[in-house]
């Protein structure tokens, strides 16, 4: 085999070719999975949290629908910086991905009546 000019600059633009593509072509035919969505809905009613536990993966996009059946509550979970309130009798939604493992404490932050400090739960994240 003759090796030419123009065999050599062939061979070098097919090369460059697949190493711009490359990157593309990856995505294209690598399948990242999609984050899972969880929703839960917790009931605030008695000085207790229903569930008071919540299990989700790593990576998992959490909806929390957060309702009051009685009193005014507050839902804070640290490890995640949340800090929510409901209102008597109301409902309050938010969103958040479970992008740390672990077992996460949350509990009502309210201080007007004793109870509130007995409101406790946990949110489990689980490796992938």
């Amino acid at each position: 085999m003759r090796v030419t000019r123009r065999f050599v600059g062939f061979v070098l633009l097919s090369a460059g070719a697949c190493v711009l593509a490359g990157p593309a072509v990856v995505r294209l035919f690598a399948q990242e999975q999609a984050p899972n969505r969880r929703d839960f809905t917790i009931v605030a009613k008695n000085y207790e949290f229903a569930p008071s536990r919540i299990e989700v993966t790593q990576d998992d996009l959490v909806k929390i629908t957060l309702r009051s059946d009685d009193e005014a509550h507050s839902f804070t979970i640290d490890g995640y910086r949340i800090m929510k309130r409901v209102p008597a009798g109301g409902s309050t939604t938010f969103e958040f991905r479970a992008d740390k493992p672990g077992t996460f404490p949350y509990y009502c932050g309210m201080t007007s009546a004793e109870g509130h400090r007995d409101m406790r739960g946990e949110l489990v994240v689980t490796k992938r």
